[in-house]
């Protein structure tokens, strides 16, 4: 163990015997996500450091304060990338806090969201107990793989020290293209693309143009790009998109996240500024009432969170089911019994 980590372990072991609280810090770059943090700062930020990485395994573990910025020049020197294309949100993003967030980017439909690729975790509990759970290969354990149920859980469930990836090669050729058309056209048209054997990495619709990215080989994207035709233009629209940087998302409004089936139809009433994810994740800046939207986004299948400039006390996250909320409160119970870690960060019961 090393010291970083027994420092933390300590931290948190008196913590929970005097029943404090503390709030989980890594680099500060998602500290506006969820619910107002409460507690003591703890830092996680000098955990860090890449434990191992074996480019011909595809697999990389590191601590959790390590610098996305660290991991992605790491496996880009060795020709492979993180697949789920994780939100930084800053240069000061950390491993720990990509996976507690759960945030995936633009590739997550076609290669696979952030908990796909969690293959173990380590983690200290709400007692100072320093866990270990997976390992580095996929399905190398039988019974509940905790390691990815701490993926998203907003560090409520335990400090993240410690984190196994799968990885994958990066594509040999990539190409972005434009399609002008309206909303309604641009959904229909993203639905079939999804359902071809066009090599998708990216589909998203936004102020009247639909773009589309190609990941594969040389071949093989240049041919579907000149079958689908469109203007080539900048792939730099993608890093926009993965990190709301885009300017269809400027504005002073809530900030809305709709997650949705790809096959919902545009709501007029609550038009998206940018849809991503082939249809599925609808990004919306609206003053309506938040039970508005989530009964939309609820009406749909799917759900509705508050990710910037709104109440983030009251409609941070969508409401959960009274069955659903009494398994989350029995898992914080079971890992954090005396609520040290995050309290309250994703909702106002744990």
């Amino acid at each position: 163990m090393t010291d970083a980590i027994e420092a933390l372990r300590e931290r948190v072991e008196r913590a929970f015997a005097n029943q404090e609280q503390l709030q989980i810090v890594g680099g500060a770059s998602k500290t506006f996500l969820g619910r107002t943090p409460v507690g003591e700062p703890i830092h996680v930020d000098e955990c860090q450091g890449i434990v191992s990485y074996e480019p011909t395994e595809l697999v990389i573990t590191a601590r959790a304060g390590t610098r996305l910025d660290e991991l992605d020049r790491t496996v880009r020197e060795a020709g492979q990338l993180l697949a789920f294309e994780p939100p930084h949100f800053g240069p000061d993003a950390t491993l720990g806090g990509t996976v507690a967030c759960g945030l995936s980017g633009p590739r997550r439909p076609y290669a696979g969201a952030v908990r796909d690729f969690v293959l173990g975790v380590k983690i200290i509990n709400g007692k100072g107990e320093l866990l270990r759970f997976g390992g580095q290969v996929m399905k190398n354990v039988a019974g509940y793989d905790v390691s990815r149920l701490m993926t998203g859980a907003m560090g409520c469930l335990g400090v993240l020290v410690e984190v196994s990836l799968k990885v994958l090669p990066r594509p040999a050729s990539e190409c972005t293209l434009a399609f002008e058309m309206d909303v309604d056209a641009g959904l229909t048209k993203m639905l079939a693309l999804a359902a071809s054997t066009t090599p998708l990495s990216g589909a998203c619709f936004t102020q009247g143009h639909l773009h589309v990215r190609l990941s594969g080989t040389q071949a093989g994207v240049a041919a579907a790009a000149r079958q689908l035709g469109g203007e080539h233009t900048d792939a730099a629209l993608w890093a926009d998109v993965r990190e709301l940087t885009h300017v269809a998302l400027n504005g002073t409004k809530p900030l809305w996240r709709i997650s949705v089936p790809a096959t919902t139809p545009n709501n007029r009433d609550l038009a998206a500024d940018l849809i991503d994810w082939g249809g599925a994740l609808r990004w919306v800046r609206t003053d309506a009432p938040a039970s508005t939207v989530r009964q939309w986004a609820e009406a749909s299948g799917g759900h509705a969170r508050v990710f910037s400039d709104g109440d983030r006390d009251n409609s941070a996250f969508h409401p959960l089911k009274p069955a659903v909320l009494a398994i989350h409160q029995r898992l914080k119970k079971a890992f954090d019994p005396n609520a040290v870690l995050n309290p309250h960060r994703m909702y106002a019961q744990f």
